[in-house]
């Protein structure tokens, strides 16, 4: 079977030429290869050169090389999957069975987008080609993890291969939303169904944006289910009752066999996505290590009032573009975590007690590639101890983040940081990993933990100013007029 790291590299290679692409109009294997993070595999790629050969040309040729590897990787995978009998094995191979197509859909899409013979691609169609790409390092990443986590296990094993409602109108923020149709969940009988998956399986599949949303209002009640949004369930909105009223909630965890990608409570794939008024839950605890509340991998998608529960790996923010406003979000170890390209604002980020010796980090981001457009911008929040570690007298240690990849990129701007934040600021991942190239900045914030005169010396971390906080804000994530524009609830971009 290929290896996920070898894949890998080939994408790697695409994504670079994809630079190259949106910039340049001409080039050679030597030129188009100099500024890729291999350089040598590049070219051994390429060749035997083209004479005439554009960048474009190479570009092209990298995509379909990367859509044959990713092709062929998911083949593998339903192979091994077939023959597998390991429980913890069978599971790291559904994640890359469900990553590895979702990759190759990625890839043909971006491969229709630029093989449509511009020698230069509009800046909308080349901003979600490279968020497209992102994500697909994002997957093979997740895909190796999960793998090199159950080698043991692996080598155990001798390496076995592995209905139309009304069309109605909306109101929110001002601002109209077509509706192409309802139905309501209730435990009591009351709705239109009695479980949150069964509304999902119904809603309609591919939605267009031009028909409105599909529209889910889930009753007060706690539903103890494990709901998946799919990749084809796009243009769905789920309404609840309000925070603590409507709650899902589940306890899957990987002390208890599952991996963290696949211990989410609730799934999000299917794009334009958008949640109100929910409570989502992993009751594991502590003791259960990652388990995980809300896995999003869903691009453009967003959830107002909503609150996320878990201690450790309470949010994955997986990959694609992802807003989050007016929400609660607690955890201890890591608990906003992933590679995405995501805003919090107007949100309260509540750290926990957490085991005896751990300590706490907010944030965990995954960026393994300077070239992708993720990280994750966290503005006008709000930083507080929760209940259980403000009643503890002190002695946990609380960070704003630590470098779990080597590109890691994260933006505290404008947000209250109430004392338990360590004056050092950030954390260590292990020794000096990521301190230099990881991008960590802080602008404007306020309350005792703000105070940025003590904070760590890498290279690492910024105090930037209010040029560099709109730059920063524009130029990574999404403006706001491309974000959700149909939900009346603008990207506040404004500093």
């Amino acid at each position: 079977m290929a290896s996920p790291n070898s894949i890998s590299t080939l994408l790697f290679l695409f994504f670079s030429s994809f630079i190259l692409l949106i910039s340049s109009s001409s080039g050679q294997p030597s030129s188009v290869c100099k500024d890729t993070p291999h350089p040598s595999f590049c070219q051994s790629s390429l060749n035997p050169a083209n004479a005439t050969a554009t960048v474009h040309d190479y570009a092209r040729l990298s995509i379909r090389k990367s859509i044959a590897a990713a092709t062929t990787f998911s083949n593998s995978i339903d192979k091994h999957l077939a023959a597998a009998t390991d429980t913890a094995v069978i599971r790291a191979l559904q994640d890359c069975q469900f990553l590895a197509q979702l990759n190759v859909d990625f890839l043909s899409t971006t491969f229709q987008k630029v093989n449509a013979g511009q020698t230069t691609l509009p800046t909308a169609t080349s901003e979600y080609a490279q968020t497209v790409l992102s994500a697909v390092l994002t997957n093979t990443q997740t895909c190796a993890e999960g793998l090199q986590t159950n080698a043991a296990a692996w080598t155990a094993k001798k390496r076995h291969r592995i209905a139309n409602a009304r069309r109605q109108q909306i109101v929110g923020g001002g601002q109209a939303v077509v509706v192409s149709g309802v139905v309501v969940v209730s435990q009591d009988g009351s709705g239109d169904f009695t479980t949150i998956s069964d509304a999902v399986n119904f809603a309609p599949n591919n939605s267009a944006s031009s028909a409105g949303y599909f529209l889910i209002n889930v009753t007060a009640g706690v539903y103890e289910e494990y709901v998946n949004i799919p990749k084809n369930k796009k243009y769905l909105m789920m309404i609840g009752d309000g925070i603590n009223r409507t709650v899902i909630t589940g306890n899957h965890s990987v002390a208890d066999g599952w991996t963290t990608f696949n211990s989410a409570t609730f799934i999000v794939t299917a794009p334009n996505f958008v949640a109100v008024n929910l409570t989502i839950r992993n009751t594991a605890g502590a003791v259960k290590h990652q388990a995980v509340a809300l896995r999003n991998g869903a691009d453009l998608s967003a959830f107002y009032s909503c609150s996320f529960e878990g201690y450790q790996d309470t949010l994955y923010t997986h990959s694609l573009r992802q807003f989050y406003r007016e929400c609660d979000i607690y955890g201890t170890v890591d608990f906003i975590f992933g590679n995405a390209a995501v805003v919090f604002q107007y949100c309260n980020l509540y750290p926990r007690l957490p085991l005896s010796g751990q300590f706490n980090a907010v944030t965990a981001q995954g960026r393994t590639d300077p070239n992708q457009n993720t990280g994750t911008s966290i503005q006008k929040c709000n930083i507080r101890a929760a209940d259980d570690l403000a009643a503890s007298g002190g002695g946990v240690k609380t960070y704003l983040g630590r470098p779990w990849k080597e590109y890691s990129r994260t933006v505290y701007m404008q947000s209250f940081m109430d004392s338990l934040i360590d004056p050092a600021g950030w954390s260590i991942w292990s020794g000096d990993f990521a301190l230099n190239t990881s991008y960590y900045a802080e602008f404007n914030n306020s309350g005792p933990g703000s105070d940025t005169s003590r904070r760590v010396t890498w290279q690492g971390f910024h105090v930037i100013n209010e040029t560099d906080a709109v730059n920063f804000t524009a130029s990574v994530f999404i403006p706001g007029d491309e974000f959700l524009p149909q939900t009346g609830v603008p990207y506040d971009g404004g500093l």
